[in-house]
């Protein structure tokens, strides 16, 4: 039985050396496309499942290995990526059966000098490249039975789980060939694991497993320090709020090869686990007390010598031996526990901190070492030591923020949209997820900053700037909604830190709107539109917001024969030219109703009910009501966002195995109305004001009426003309229709309309002459 528990392209030099053997049945072997994250042209299929398999010196394994994974798989187009590490033959064999299998095979072979990472590096590597939404993670030794791979996938379905492990120790499990010594040596590692982490592997019967599936969304793949063989163990500690499940499997016999299990590989286990336990806060803390353990046995040495031999008052002693431990504890505090973090303070001014605050903890000490001693009547040595220890944890706070904490670089994501604008940002934004990237190549086009400019602070910024300058700031302060936003060759946002806390309202009442007249300066419109796309085709559905259009491309995608670009938002070049925007989808219940198969489990499909309501189109019209009150709205939002967040999905887990596309040519422009009446044909000039209309009321939320202006008009040019002239281009000669109805229902009228082009035409009024957008 199943058990359910609780909750992009890497950058090493040949790590792509050789890629895109693929295979489709009934054509010849197709070049894939290094980096795009797609499956290569003309497949006409999403990869439903990529399976990683880390491979070295397997070449008698390969053949058998994705037979079995075929026969496993009959009816999914899924995708199989070896990472090999072989010195033997083993690339050979997997382009031979490449050419014969229907499966997507793709080869990343790393060259030696690239392998020091072992087979979590490989893993990690492959997960990178995935191109399936899920994972599995398996060897290439069939020691783990492919025939494993449904059931992982309808566990993580059943159980909306993140990672689904195939456990030896749960009820199913077992081995086949271990013998008495490795049996052993596989318990002690089990359980070396779970008592350096005991809350983390909770719940968590076979940590050590190599065989598992995984939710690529919900790894954090920058944060993984893969080494040896134990990635699984790298992942469930290093990714806190996994939701886990479990499936119980027979650990099979090798088929050919020799086992990589060696006491090298041992001794990299036990190092993975020393350095996870030692990172992040808990880590830094484990440092500094280990080396406050070596300076209190500086401090009480150099105690006992005053005291006992020199005769010096405890109180003397425990200054002076505060002096030497204190310069002790530095050195080893600096080198060890923030070797990466001088920051701006000088080694100097470190120490001088340093010594302030041990100096400063002996106010505490003394009455502690007086209580201890003369109403205790604990010996002095014994007072010394409980008070130093007492107030470690204090002098750890102090110097984790006040000494080191403000060196600490915070982390920035990485968005770079088409390569037409880039965004860094210190708060996750999950609406541009699929633009993430590791790192930018250049500075950012928006530069997101996480604090909390006063006032006079902001007046003396637009005073002192020589580029525009804006403010919106509700008066709350630290817990409200306040930006100050500067336009430069990078756009600086300092947001204050309840938008923090609440980052789709960040990114959809901040980000969004600068992003929508950025791109107009570049030559692109970002349109209220939904596009989805058959062959180089594409169909735009427009609509004022929460009136359908969500459930009406769902209902499209689920037909099958289309691929999605967007939902929400769609970039369109004046060309005609639409790229993808693939944001989450905020849905309902209704919504999930309209699909076939969404992967959404019974208690989300619950919480949806209430989230719903909150995140509806009469609660958003009860919000707009509220901005003429003279209530704080913006901040209302945020908060109430925070509380209750928005219902976000990406469109896989709703139409599991849609088919992406990265762009196509408009073709075909639907405007949805929940209206009694007929259709209506309509002209250019009505298509592009019904566009930009919508586009206005999707973007229509404080603090955007205070700030459009200052968007719009950047250097005394109006980017409302530019964009109007770019949206006018790409809808000339493309047909356009107003189809309302009652009863939502669109998708098959749009679906008819699609697969009959000659019913649809497109009255145009005579040639207009359009300017060209600023660049």
């Amino acid at each position: 039985m199943a058990s359910c528990g609780t909750e992009t392209s890497g950058n090493g030099r040949n790590e792509r050396q050789e890629i895109g053997l693929w295979h489709k049945e009934g054509s010849r072997t197709t070049e894939g496309e290094p980096g795009n994250g797609r499956v290569p042209h003309g497949s006409g299929r999403a990869v439903a499942l990529s399976i990683v398999v880390p491979t070295k010196n397997e070449a008698g394994n390969i053949a058998a290995l994705v037979e079995r994974i075929e026969r496993a798989l009959p009816e999914m187009f899924a995708e199989v990526l070896f990472v090999d590490d072989s010195d033997d033959g083993t690339p050979e064999e997997i382009r031979r059966v490449a050419l014969e299998s229907r499966l997507r095979i793709e080869l990343l072979h790393r060259p030696p000098d690239e392998r020091a990472d072992g087979l979590g590096g490989a893993v990690v590597l492959g997960l990178r490249n995935a191109k399936a939404p899920l994972v599995a993670v398996m060897d290439g030794d069939l020691q783990h039975p492919p025939e494993l791979l449904p059931r992982l996938m309808e566990t993580a379905q059943e159980c909306g789980a993140d990672i689904v492990v195939a456990s030896r120790f749960r009820d199913g499990g077992g081995t086949d060939e271990f013998g008495a010594l490795r049996s052993v040596l596989s318990w002690g590692s089990k359980a070396a694991a779970r008592l350096v982490f005991p809350v983390r592997l909770r719940r968590v019967t076979d940590p050590m497993s190599g065989f598992f599936l995984v939710r690529r969304a919900a790894l954090e793949l920058e944060s993984l320090r893969p080494r040896g063989f134990k990635i699984l163990l790298e992942i469930l500690v290093r990714t806190p709020g996994l939701r886990r499940a479990e499936v119980g499997f027979r650990f099979g016999t090798r088929l050919a090869g020799d086992s990589k299990a060696s006491l090298d590989e041992g001794l990299r286990y036990l190092a993975q686990l020393g350095a996870a336990r030692l990172d992040g806060s808990a880590g830094r803390f484990t440092r500094y007390s280990l080396v406050g353990a070596t300076g209190l046995g500086v401090n009480m040495a150099v105690f006992a010598l005053l005291v006992s031999v020199l005769g010096i008052h405890y109180l003397v002693a425990a200054v002076l031996a505060t002096q030497l431990s204190t310069a002790w504890n530095f050195v080893g505090t600096d080198r060890w526990v923030y070797p990466s973090n001088p920051g701006k303070r000088s080694a100097r001014m470190r120490a001088a901190r340093f010594f302030l605050m041990n100096n400063a903890t002996l106010l505490l000490r003394g009455p502690i070492l007086v209580l201890l001693v003369t109403l205790v009547s604990l010996n002095a040595l014994a007072a010394n030591a409980i008070s130093l220890i007492a107030l470690g944890m204090m002098r750890f706070a102090v110097s984790d923020v006040w000494i080191w904490g403000a060196a600490r670089v915070p982390r920035l994501y990485a968005y770079s949209i088409h390569g037409i604008a880039s965004v860094e940002s210190p708060v996750r934004l999950r609406e541009l997820e699929k633009f993430r990237v590791e790192r930018l190549g250049e500075p950012a086009s928006i530069r997101v900053h996480i604090g909390k400019l006063s006032r006079s602070q902001s007046e003396l910024v637009r005073a002192l700037s020589f580029t525009p300058h804006t403010r919106y700031d509700e008066g709350l302060g630290r817990f409200g909604f306040g930006v100050d936003i500067s336009m430069g060759t990078t756009t600086q946002v300092v947001a204050s830190p309840l938008l923090a806390r609440s980052p789709h309202v960040l990114y959809t009442n901040v980000v969004e709107p600068i992003l929508r007249w950025l791109f107009v300066s570049r030559g692109y419109a970002l349109v209220h539109g939904a596009c989805i796309a058959q062959g180089e085709s594409a169909t735009m559905v427009t609509a004022q917001t929460d009136t359908g259009k969500t459930t009406t491309i769902l209902k499209l995608l689920d037909r099958g024969g289309m691929r999605f670009l967007s939902d929400d938002l769609t970039l369109v070049d004046e060309d005609g030219r639409v790229l993808a925007y693939p944001k989450p989808l905020t849905i309902s219940s209704h919504t999930v109703q309209a699909v076939r198969t969404p992967l959404i489990p019974l208690l989300r499909r619950g919480a949806l009910v209430f989230q719903s309501r909150v995140h509806s189109r009469s609660g958003r019209r009860f919000a707009f009501l509220l901005t003429h009150s003279g209530l704080p709205v913006a901040t209302i939002n945020a908060i109430v966002q925070f509380i209750i967040p928005p219902p976000k999905y990406h469109v896989e887990q709703l139409v599991p195995g849609v088919e992406h596309a990265a762009d196509a040519r408009l073709s075909r422009f639907f405007v949805i109305e929940r209206a009694d009446g007929g259709d209506e044909h309509l002209t250019l000039d009505e298509a592009v004001e019904t566009l930009l209309e919508n586009s206005d009321d999707a973007f229509g939320f404080p603090p955007y009426p205070s700030i459009r202006e200052f968007l719009y008009r950047p250097n005394g040019t109006d980017l409302r003309e530019v964009e109007r002239s770019i949206v006018a281009s790409a809808l000339e000669g493309v047909p356009a229709m107003v189809l309302r109805s009652e009863t939502m229902s669109w998708a098959e009228r749009v679906a008819g309309t699609t697969e009959q082009p000659s019913g649809l035409e497109f009255l145009a009024p005579p040639a207009l002459v359009h300017p060209s957008p600023t660049q």
